[in-house]
């Protein structure tokens, strides 16, 4: 099922900033947009309420983890493919198998902005 989407990605990693991430968003993802600003207004809002930088640190990792998949079609595809049939299953050591991959996919993912190292 991945085998006709490109294994390049359709534009560099963005710095974890909003302009960067909403630029990114826009770029390869434009559907995506409404997503991103709710969730922007929502964690501007909390850091407001709490007086604290948290809320946007999250908002920022999370995006930058959601472009670093999606930026990449054949990761992408397969994220896609794997939530799909996590949905479907009924097996347990399926699910297993299932999320497994999709938190190697993750971790790759944060590995990949300078989260987490293996």
């Amino acid at each position: 099922m991945t085998a006709d989407v490109p294994e390049r990605p359709l534009i560099p990693q963005p710095p974890a900033t909003v302009a960067a991430l909403r630029q990114a968003v826009t770029r390869i993802m434009p559907s995506a947009l409404p997503a991103f600003a709710k969730e922007l207004e929502e964690a501007l809002e909390q850091a407001c309420q709490e007086s604290a930088f948290g809320p946007l640190w999250s908002f920022t990792t999370r995006w930058s983890i959601h472009v670093q998949i999606h930026r990449q079609p054949k990761v992408a595809a397969r994220f896609r493919e794997l939530e799909d049939l996590a949905a479907e299953l009924d097996d347990r050591e399926q699910i297993f198998a299932v999320t497994s991959e999709l938190g190697r996919i993750l971790d790759d993912a944060f590995e990949a902005i300078g989260l987490r190292k293996r």
